[in-house]
């Protein structure tokens, strides 16, 4: 292994194991003692458990007929409606949550039919809102994850059940449950980890201290109490909830056979009956309607609050144009260095160091981005200010946050590159800019400009460590967006949520489309 990847890469990983263990070890030695486990801690994790554990359920369990549906259904716009569901993942946590109260909430569109109905208005506040927020957000990437599951399945598995003329509860035994067996503990990991970090969600929706997550927990002892004891053992308590999710998913988990044959699309000759098509066409429609209607809600109110925006809310677009940037080239810095660490490791038979090092550029997914934030203010408070660093710290945080989904993109497509060519390349004496530009760029440059606008979307519209850093004079659009809902200025919110909107996707399409290339004109 040369030094240009070696020594890249491990920098990378000790800046992820300092932003992650090291920032935790940070706050932990400089709180005060933190004793037991109180009631409220306790209350906390409890609650944290329980909403993480119904949200994934709830994704996964709507999720498997929406993949279905989709796996044996050939129609107009599918490929378009596939693309879509990965929108919500996109879609600002705050933006979202406007949504779902226009919705949801006691003035909102469901709640004025049940009064014409002569029945009484919902209230989304605590345990429901919650629930709703997650898995508006996470059903989609659910179906996504299964709806891959069903596309991994060996061609063979079709050809051989077609044969057997296998029907029914027979088909969906011996084919279909083998890909949900082996994607939904992964699917179910995945929303639990992010469910079990929420923030925003449970702060705009929670609706009081029965429905404090852990990372909220976390927030108010952080901002509010500054007990920096009581931050670290709650981050620790997450951290190890996070961690026994993962390792759980991972144990229950069952791998897809591989297959020697052709990765081509099946054509599904089940599901046929006018009953199957009503029931996949009715999931379908639900799900959409599910989805759509809060980013209806959005930009219709965000069209009417247009007028209602100040100068404030372009201030407030160029500071989170600021964390974007800077939060994309440091993911992209440390996601690049560390995945070609690990493809490395990979194909020098290093299998235990390469599980290692990945497992530690996950680390960032069970880590508190506020203890992050508390470790960034004892370390520099005695020689800056770290609130007059808000900005590039924030975006620093976010690019560790992000980092995990940018190596899970990235990985694939070296180590892709490495297996295709890499011997060619070695026979060539292919080294440094020449081997990058002729055996890497050709595959990374797509994944890498998909990367680039995944961290740069997440970056714009995170309402996370800057509630941490930045003052109510100096807030980033999404923080802004808060300030303005909680002051019950609600249609400059809307207006203002629905230029974080343009911000987002815009952000995320310049990105993919400069990755794409002339694919992408």
């Amino acid at each position: 292994m040369t030094p240009r990847v070696l020594l890249p890469g491990l920098l990378a990983l000790a800046i992820l194991l300092a932003l992650t263990l090291g920032a935790l070890a940070v706050v932990a030695a400089r709180g005060v003692e933190a004793g037991a486990i109180t009631l409220p801690d306790w209350r906390a994790l409890s609650f944290t458990l329980r909403q993480a554990f119904l949200s994934a359920a709830l994704s996964v369990l709507l999720a498997v007929p929406l993949a279905r549906a989709l796996a044996r259904r050939r129609f107009r716009g599918r490929d378009l409606l596939t693309t879509l569901l990965g929108a919500p993942f996109l879609l600002p946590v705050i933006v979202a949550i406007l949504g779902v109260i226009a919705v949801w909430g006691r003035s909102g569109w469901a709640s004025d039919a049940l009064l014409a109905l002569g029945l009484p208005r919902l209230d989304i506040y605590g345990m429901p809102g919650v629930l709703i927020a997650h898995v508006f957000f996470n059903l989609p990437l659910a179906a996504r994850l299964i709806l891959q599951g069903f596309s991994d399945l060996p061609p063979e598995r079709w050809r051989v059940a077609a044969q057997l003329g296998a029907e029914g509860w027979s088909l969906f035994r011996l084919v279909e449950w083998p890909a949900i067996r082996a994607s939904a503990p992964g699917a179910f990991a995945l929303v639990f980890l992010v469910c079990a970090t929420s923030f925003a969600v449970a702060l705009a929706l929670g609706g009081g201290p029965r429905a404090t997550t852990l990372e909220l927990a976390i927030y108010e002892a952080a901002s509010y109490e500054f007990d920096l004891g009581r931050a670290a053992k709650l981050a620790g308590l997450q951290f190890a909830v996070c961690a026994l999710a993962a390792l759980l998913a991972f144990a229950a988990a069952a791998p897809v056979a591989a297959s020697p044959g052709a990765l081509t699309l099946v054509e599904r000759w089940d599901g046929r009956g006018r009953g199957a098509r009503a029931m996949d066409g009715a999931v379908i429609a639900l799900v959409c309607l599910f989805l759509g209607l809060p980013m209806l809600a959005v930009v219709l109110r965000g069209v009417g609050g247009l007028d209602d925006l100040g100068p404030q809310v372009w201030a407030a677009t160029g500071r989170s144009l600021i964390v974007a940037a800077v939060a994309v080239a440091a993911t992209l810095a440390l996601s690049l260095a560390l995945a070609a660490l690990i493809v490395a490791l990979q194909t020098r038979g290093s299998r235990t160091a390469a599980r290692l090092a990945d497992l530690a550029g996950l680390l960032p997914i069970a880590a508190s981005p506020f203890v992050v934030g508390i470790a960034f203010i004892i370390v520099l408070r005695p020689v800056a200010d770290p609130f007059a660093l808000a900005l590039p710290l924030t975006a620093i945080v976010n690019a560790a946050m992000a980092t995990p989904f940018a190596l899970r993109i990235l990985i694939p497509a070296i180590r892709l590159a490495h297996d295709e060519h890499g011997r060619l390349a070695d026979s060539l004496g292919l080294r440094g800019a020449t081997r990058l530009r002729v055996l890497y760029w050709p595959r990374v440059r797509a994944p890498l400009g998909f990367a680039a606008g995944l961290s740069g979307a997440l970056a714009i519209g995170d309402l996370g460590v800057i509630a941490l850093f930045s003052t109510p004079n100096e807030p980033t659009l999404p923080l802004l967006m808060h300030l303005l809902a909680g002051s019950r200025q609600v249609e400059a919110a809307h207006g203002a949520a629905l230029v974080l909107i343009a911000l987002s996707f815009g952000v995320f399409w310049l990105f993919d489309r400069l990755g794409r290339g002339r694919e992408g004109a």
